[in-house]
């Protein structure tokens, strides 16, 4: 699963580029930093292993990672911000499972 992120000031986010083929990115970051913070070595290993495993809730997941459950919710709603990461509630019970919806960037830089 590849997403084509894009790096971008807040300014020129908002002007479209119709003339540029390039890939269109689905996901913007401001700045470098933004991006490496969400795309960490840590976080994209984190999706790759939700993708492989699959795991059912949160702690299975947390226990797969080896992260703390509380820090691993936060870095999930983090992702879930940019559209990498899909959470499931269940109905019955509390428990979350997290669904990666990219494993793969290509970075396009404006």
């Amino acid at each position: 699963m590849r997403t084509v992120v894009g790096i971008r000031s807040d300014k020129r986010a908002r002007q479209a580029s119709s003339h540029n083929e390039a890939p269109t990115p689905t996901v913007w970051f401001a700045s470098w930093r933004q991006l490496a913070g969400v795309l960490s070595d840590e976080n994209r290993a984190l999706l790759r292993l939700m993708q492989e495993k699959q795991p059912r809730t949160v702690l299975e997941l947390a226990e797969l990672s080896g992260r703390a459950a509380s820090n691993l919710s936060r870095t999930l709603r983090n992702l879930k911000g940019y559209g990498l990461v899909k959470l499931h509630r269940s109905p019955d019970t509390r428990a979350v499972r997290s669904e990666a919806l990219a494993t793969e960037f290509l970075v396009v830089l404006d």
